[in-house]
């Protein structure tokens, strides 16, 4: 089984690097198409704000995550938001007791550091795609995108795919492609997305 080491230090960064890319991109980029389908950059700042954050803060102190609880809106402070809401997520981890016991969706339990690499696999993974779809000028961690991927090759199961699921078929890539871009395979996004504007409204 892959464990991610020093998990609480990979989550800081992995948030570090979301904050940093949020906050680089322009206002008038928000209707700009995101490798994310059927999501526009301010639909997935609305995403990472309203319901990542704090659902994944719920889940840091051992609770439930309610899908539907979350019911605001991004609105235009996004950076200050995400900033905000990435300090108070590292703090529920930190106070968390990661040896507790908590459920699994589909049964039994596993201890709450279980949680810790969908956390970071999200973070890193939206990160990405936040840079591609606004071409702003950051680099990424590339040990970032590996530790994901790892995790992400054994948690990431055949029936999360198709219409209506979670995630797209998984995209074939070089073995010579980047971290990220295997990564972005493998979350079944285009690895050669490209940016640009998307005419339709926004939140």
């Amino acid at each position: 089984m892959h464990t991610i080491p020093n998990p609480m230090s990979v989550l800081e960064r992995s948030l570090d690097q979301c904050v940093g890319v949020i906050a680089e991109i322009p206002a008038e980029r928000a209707v700009w198409s995101t490798p994310c389908e059927q999501w526009c950059v301010q639909d997935l700042l609305h995403h990472l704000v309203v319901q990542s954050l704090p659902h994944f803060t719920t889940m840091a102190r051992g609770d439930v995550v309610d899908p539907l609880s979350a019911t605001a809106t991004v609105g235009a402070d996004w950076s200050h938001r995400f900033s905000d809401g990435a300090s108070m997520l590292l703090r529920a981890w930190t106070a968390a007791d990661l040896s507790r016991q908590v459920a699994l969706p589909g049964g039994g339990e596993a201890p709450l550091r279980s949680r810790l690499g969908l956390n970071i696999a999200e973070f890193t993974m939206h990160a990405w795609d936040l840079v591609v779809a606004t071409d702003v000028p950051v680099s990424l961690d590339p040990e970032l995108a590996e530790q994901s991927l790892a995790w992400a090759l054994r948690t990431l199961r055949p029936e999360l795919r198709g219409p209506d699921k979670p995630f797209g078929a998984e995209v074939h890539v070089s073995g010579s492609a980047g971290p990220y871009e295997r990564l972005a395979g493998w979350f079944g996004r285009n690895p050669a997305f490209q940016s640009g504007p998307r005419m339709e409204s926004v939140r």
